[in-house]
C-alpha cells in the first residue's frame, strides 16, 4: 500500500514538474518569437526611413543641381528662357532665291491690282417678311454669356438678338466671359456703345440693362442662381422653339452659357435680319475705342504716303494658347516648352 502510494506520489510529482517545464519552455519560445517579430518590425521601419531619406536626398540633389547644370551648359542644349527672333535671318537666306526667281510675272508694284477672293461678310438685304415688335415689353427674359475672343463674342451677341427675337423675349445686355488667356475684365459697355445698341434694336427686340427686382428676388439677386440651359452647337430655330421656349415660359427667365456658335447659320429671313441688323448697325464701338481706331488708321495712311496711302494690317495673334495649339516648337527654352505642354494638356487632355 505504501509502495503503491509512493509510486503514485512520485509519478504525480514528476508529471507536475514536466508540465511546469513545458509551460516555461512555451513562455520562452513566445518571448523569442515576440522579440524576433519586434526586431523585424523595427528593422523594416528603419529600412523604410533610410529609403525615404535616400529619395529625399536624390530629389533635392536634382532640384538644386539641375538648374546650375543648365546654366553652365545651356549653350550646348537649349536657349535660355526668352524667344529668339529669327525672321530676318530666314529672310536673308531666302533673299537671293527671291531675286533670282523669274517664274512669276507678278511684280511687286502690281500687287495692289490683284483682288483676293476673301470671305467677306456683307449686310443682309432687308427682307419684306421682317416683323417689328407689336406688343409691349416682353415678360420673358433671356441672359446669354458670350465666351471666346472678340470676334466670337461679337457673333454671340448677334445670335443672342436673333434668339431673343425668335422667342419674343427681352434680352439682358450680353455678359462677356472673363478669359484666362486675354485676362480682359471689360464688359459690354466698355467695348460697345450701349445706348446706341439699345435704341437701334428698339423696334424689334427689347434690351434692358437690369432685370426686374421682383424677378431677381427669387434668385437672391444672384444671376448665377438663375437656371442655366446648355444648347448644342449650331442649334436650329426649331430646337429653340421646341426645347428652350417651354422652359422660358415656365421660368420667365433663363440663362444660356456658353453661347459661342449656338445658333445655326440658316434661319427664317426675319430672324436672319435681326442678326445682320445687330452686326452692321447696332454694334458700334465705344467712343474711346473708335477715337483710337481712327487715329491708328490716319497714322498708317499718312506714313504710307510713298505707296499712295496703302498699307497692310496684320494681326499676329501671338498669344499663349495660339502658340501652344500650333504645335510648333519655339526658341523659348525648356521652361517655355513645359508651359506650352501644360496648356496643351489642359486644353486637349490625353
Amino acid at each position: 500500500m505504501d509502495t503503491t502510494f509512493k509510486y503514485y506520489n512520485s509519478n504525480t510529482s514528476s508529471s507536475s514538474s514536466t508540465s511546469s517545464q513545458t509551460k516555461t519552455s512555451r513562455r520562452k519560445l513566445n518571448r523569442r518569437r515576440e522579440s524576433l517579430l519586434t526586431g523585424k518590425f523595427f528593422r523594416r521601419r528603419i529600412c523604410r526611413y533610410l529609403l525615404l531619406l535616400l529619395l529625399l536626398f536624390v530629389s533635392g540633389t536634382i532640384t538644386f543641381v539641375s538648374p546650375l547644370f543648365e546654366l553652365m551648359y545651356s549653350n550646348y542644349y537649349y536657349y535660355l528662357p526668352g524667344s529668339v527672333y529669327r525672321s530676318h535671318e530666314v529672310f536673308q537666306n531666302l533673299l537671293t532665291d527671291i531675286r533670282s526667281d523669274n517664274s512669276s510675272e507678278i511684280q511687286l508694284s502690281n500687287v495692289w491690282r490683284y483682288k483676293m477672293k476673301l470671305k467677306e461678310n456683307k449686310p443682309c438685304v432687308t427682307p419684306t417678311t421682317r416683323q417689328s415688335r407689336e406688343t409691349d415689353l416682353a415678360d420673358k427674359y433671356l441672359i446669354i454669356e458670350a465666351n471666346g475672343g472678340l470676334n466670337q463674342q461679337r457673333g454671340s451677341i448677334c445670335n443672342a438678338v436673333a434668339v431673343a427675337g425668335l422667342l419674343n423675349a427681352t434680352l439682358l445686355i450680353p455678359r462677356l466671359n472673363f478669359h484666362n488667356v486675354w485676362r480682359d475684365s471689360r464688359q459690354f459697355g466698355d467695348i460697345y456703345d450701349e445706348e446706341h445698341f439699345i435704341s437701334t434694336l428698339k423696334k424689334y427686340v427689347d434690351v434692358v440693362r437690369e432685370l426686374p427686382k421682383e424677378l431677381m428676388e427669387r434668385y437672391d439677386f444672384n444671376i448665377s442662381n438663375i437656371p442655366t440651359i446648355r444648347v448644342p452647337a449650331w442649334a436650329y430655330a426649331s430646337y429653340y422653339l421646341e426645347q428652350v421656349d417651354p422652359a422660358l415660359k415656365r421660368e420667365r427667365i433663363i440663362r444660356i452659357a456658353p453661347f459661342a456658335n449656338r445658333l445655326a447659320t440658316s434661319l427664317p429671313p426675319h430672324i436672319q435680319y435681326l442678326r445682320c441688323l445687330t452686326n452692321y448697325h447696332a454694334l458700334r464701338f465705344s467712343i474711346p475705342i473708335t477715337r483710337l481706331g481712327k487715329s491708328l488708321v490716319q497714322r498708317m495712311t499718312r506714313d504710307s504716303s510713298g505707296s499712295g496711302g496703302k498699307y497692310v494690317s496684320v494681326h499676329l495673334r501671338f498669344e499663349e494658347d495660339m502658340v501652344a495649339f500650333s504645335c510648333c516648337v519655339y526658341d523659348g527654352g525648356k521652361y517655355e516648352q513645359l508651359e506650352m505642354e501644360q496648356i496643351r494638356e489642359k486644353g486637349w487632355g490625353d
